[in-house]
């Protein structure tokens, strides 16, 4: 996990009653711990204030209003006018200024890029690419099993797995899986040395990829994006280098985590293990619940005016924090938000975000998060947690799990 910077000074704006001293970084729970629960960790703010300011809540020590309540999340991700996506997160590691595509741009200039990009990862073209994701799971669970009765799942099926069909969709061959997940791991959880240099070697990436395409356009998404046009003109390098640097960072982690922190749960929860094995018609429903309890990531937004938000005084240029693993335990968005209900319906969970950036490749992860569980349950008898390992969960800008031994012997 990376360890932030540290922290600026309060604004003075900001009630000193207000101050909390709660970060998704540095909060007990989430550094690195076994057996941790850093979602659960983060669940201890609805014991405090509705919105309170985090001294230290990024990874380059800026402060951040921190929102609590779902729905209070659910007003600022959809007002894209007071709340700006606009912060280039990636390109502020090499000390530049350009967003990722549509993420980091706000109406009305995203509305014309989510056009572009949604149909690609719509429900139609998912369900397209549903055979290509049952085939890859299955083939990496099926190697497993005849390897033995045990596995590092993270480094065995969830990442290969995750980001094979990442690879599938650029298309690119496998053979530098394992160098895209150490550029991702770098990038998301590295110390700031290794963060700048794995942000370089992506936009590289990304880089030559385009001009690859432009000289030998293939059927491929980055083909797609060089060829394509918005409001009637071609895209700049830099609008296709912030797309695929989007897609990379989106298609590489994320899913991973969620399929590891899921296998983590069942792996420690055999009756609902068992449930899913015996009825698979529950999984879709399952994984939902699954998302809601185990989310992975911060939103954060700029304000770009003064506004008074619920007795906090946020003026322009504060950061705000929508927290999914705050949001998604929300005691008056959910009852008994700490259970993990694998039959919860109604699940207005924010795993994915809300509003208008909600999450362009939702559809994608699910599918990818239910055929995962589905194929291992199918092929893997009853596994647990390996006697004498335990598996290492840690917070920060995005959630993640390692070390995850299961055993089926």
């Amino acid at each position: 996990m990376t360890t932030p910077t540290a922290a600026r000074p309060i604004p003075a704006h900001v009630p000193p009653e207000m101050v909390g001293e709660f970060s998704l970084f540095t909060a007990p729970g989430m550094a690195p711990t076994p057996n941790g629960d850093p979602q659960a960790a983060a669940a201890c703010v609805h014991a405090g204030p509705r919105i309170f300011y985090s001294p230290l809540n990024t990874r380059d020590g800026h402060g951040t209003w921190v929102i609590t309540r779902a729905k209070d999340q659910r007003r600022v991700l959809q007002d894209g006018e007071t709340f700006s996506s606009h912060r280039s997160i990636f390109a502020s590691a090499l000390g530049e200024d350009w967003p990722m595509i549509p993420l980091e741009l706000d109406p009305p200039e995203h509305g014309a890029f989510r056009s572009l990009l949604n149909p690609l990862l719509s429900p139609k073209r998912v369900m397209v690419l549903e055979p290509a994701v049952r085939e890859r799971a299955a083939f990496l669970i099926d190697r497993i099993a005849r390897a033995g009765t045990s596995c590092d799942v993270m480094n065995d099926f969830a990442f290969p797995f995750a980001v094979n069909i990442f690879l599938r969709f650029l298309g690119l061959p496998d053979d530098q899986l394992e160098e895209f997940v150490g550029w991702a791991t770098d990038l998301l959880h590295g110390e700031p040395a290794k963060r700048g240099a794995a942000a370089r070697t992506i936009v590289a990436f990304i880089d030559d990829l385009a001009a690859e395409r432009r000289r030998e356009p293939v059927d491929d998404f980055m083909s797609f994006i060089i060829q394509a046009k918005v409001k009637d003109r071609p895209l700049t390098d830099v609008e296709v280098r912030g797309i695929g640097v989007l897609l990379f960072i989106a298609g590489l982690d994320t899913v991973a985590a969620a399929i590891g922190f899921d296998l983590a749960y069942l792996a420690r929860n055999i009756a609902d293990q068992r449930l899913l094995r015996n009825e698979p018609s529950r999984i879709v429903l399952a994984a939902e619940e699954l998302l809601r309890a185990y989310p992975t990531v911060q939103m954060i937004r700029v304000a770009t005016r003064d506004i008074d938000f619920e007795g906090a005084p946020i003026r322009k240029g504060d950061y705000v924090s929508c927290a999914t693993m705050i949001a998604n335990r929300d005691p008056e968005e959910f009852e008994c938000p700490e259970k993990i209900d694998l039959s919860r319906e109604d699940n207005r969970h924010q795993a994915f975000a809300y509003g208008p950036h909600r999450c362009l490749g939702s559809h994608l992860a699910r599918r990818e998060i239910v055929i995962g569980l589905e194929e291992w349950l199918k092929r893997i008898p009853d596994f647990r947690i390996k006697e004498g390992t335990a598996p290492i969960a840690y917070g920060g800008h995005v959630f993640g799990i390692e070390d995850l031994i299961l055993d089926w012997s």
